[in-house]
């Protein structure tokens, strides 16, 4: 007699028995499916950023102003009584940078817009006073951003008296019920006091003044005493309507703030993504961790760039396979926000690249500035090294010098960008300063 089988025995002469069941491959519809489903996340996280590069990166309108509504029903009334009754104005929008004035007038711009008796029926000229930088500049893009060129002919490019004069019979041509009204903003406005003769701000102001066409001129500055750098014949034409921004709002309403900017849009093209986005945005405005990054940052400053800057580093980690913020992606973008650029810059040198870095700010500090060559760097590297010679290994000088060159990344020295030396036409450039090698180029 056989002695009886084993169980597990039993089991395996069975399983031999039994057919096996391959596993089921992927059709080729699930994988179609599957396919279009990544192309439409990878979509959908897209128009994401999008959405929010235009609106931390170029101060477009979201949410609610807070603190500013006195502010914001000023304004609003001031331009909707220029571009509804034809009455020309004037006003400067005074802050510390950071403190909404462009938002402020982006959000009433986006409003005035909205109401039927202005719709198609102002005309706006932006100007910047760090791109025009004297009265001809600003001359020939106000005609640009009116289509004025064709008009003007071959005096676009002629005097600056002949396109002022011409720029001024047409806006004079004009009258308050026929005339479209015109908006012009002037961003960094005391820059444009700096221009010869504030000749510019002088023809705008009187035309603001006419009862011709309707003209409305407003300036934004954070210089408080911006009055006083007005000529006495600009500032008797300018209306002395001011409007002023203090960052005046608590924790509480900044939190809110955090939720209106972190917020996709109502009109946002997949409402279901825009839904779960906006719920998990609610849930961070009420987790513990990220309450506590932002109380950092409203105690360090209101700035609501830096609030803009801290949220769009966090909205760069979203991707396909991680489409909702958390608040780790908050925490370490709050660590990059607050990382010392002099000390990313050195992140990650070697001991003797650091140690050339000391070398060349050494010299600068001995020498007040002067200009100073490889071989003054070498003889200093080996000072170093004589006096850390029991825990310095000694680079040979070929080495020392490849090492010089190789890199060109920029370190901070007495608050002056210094390059690593390049060797090339026997000349090192030390960011605005050169001094002169023996070396050959490498």
């Amino acid at each position: 007699m056989h002695p009886p089988a084993r169980p597990s025995s039993a089991r395996a002469l069975a399983s031999l028995r039994e057919p096996r069941t391959q596993p089921m491959k992927p059709s080729a519809m699930s994988k179609r499916k599957l396919k279009e489903s990544s192309a439409e996340s990878a979509e959908c996280i897209s128009q994401v950023q999008t959405v929010f590069r235009e609106r931390f990166c170029h101060h477009c309108a979201a949410g609610k102003l807070f603190g500013m509504e006195q502010q914001y029903r000023h304004l609003l009334e001031l331009l909707r009584r220029t571009t509804v009754h034809g009455e020309s104005n004037s006003a400067l929008i005074i802050g510390p940078r950071g403190s909404g004035k462009t938002a402020l007038l982006n959000h009433v711009l986006k409003d005035l817009r909205e109401m039927e008796q202005v719709t198609e029926n102002l005309l706006e000229v932006h100007l910047n006073g760090l791109l025009q930088t004297n009265d001809k500049v600003a001359l020939k893009e106000i005609t640009r951003q009116l289509q004025l060129e064709n008009v003007v002919g071959d005096k676009v490019f002629g005097s600056f008296a002949e396109n002022l004069a011409f720029l001024l019979e047409a806006l004079r041509k004009g009258n308050r019920t026929s005339s479209c009204p015109i908006l012009f903003v002037l961003d960094e406005f005391d820059l444009f006091v700096h221009h010869k003769n504030q000749t510019l701000l002088y023809n705008l102001f009187d035309i603001s003044q006419s009862a011709q066409t309707p003209v409305t001129v407003i300036g934004l500055t954070c210089r408080q005493d911006i009055l006083e750098l007005l000529e006495k014949r600009v500032k008797s034409r300018f209306s002395h309507r001011q409007i002023y921004l203090t960052n005046s709002f608590d924790f509480k309403q900044y939190i809110k703030i955090f939720q209106k900017q972190l917020s996709l849009p109502a009109e946002f093209p997949d409402e279901s993504f825009a839904q779960k986005w906006n719920n998990n945005v609610q849930h961070l405005s009420e987790d513990k961790t990220v309450q506590d990054v932002l109380q950092n940052l409203f105690h360090h400053t209101k700035d609501l760039r830096s609030l803009h800057l801290l949220l769009m580093l966090a909205v760069s980690a979203v991707t396909v396979h991680h489409p909702l913020l958390t608040p780790a992606d908050l925490q370490e973008a709050s660590r990059q926000h607050r990382t010392d650029s002099k000390a990313n810059i050195v992140h990650g040198l070697s001991v003797l690249e650091i140690c050339l870095i000391i070398a060349m700010k050494h010299l600068n500090d001995v020498y007040d500035g002067e200009p100073f060559n490889f071989q003054m760097v070498y003889n200093e590297f080996q000072k170093f090294i004589q006096r850390k010679a029991h825990s310095m290994y000694n680079f040979e000088k070929p080495v020392v010098m490849k090492a010089s060159a190789a890199r060109a990344i920029l370190c901070q020295v007495q608050g002056n960008i210094f390059p690593y030396p390049l060797f090339c036409n026997k000349t090192w450039e030390f960011g605005s300063r050169t001094a002169l090698g023996t070396a050959p180029c490498v």
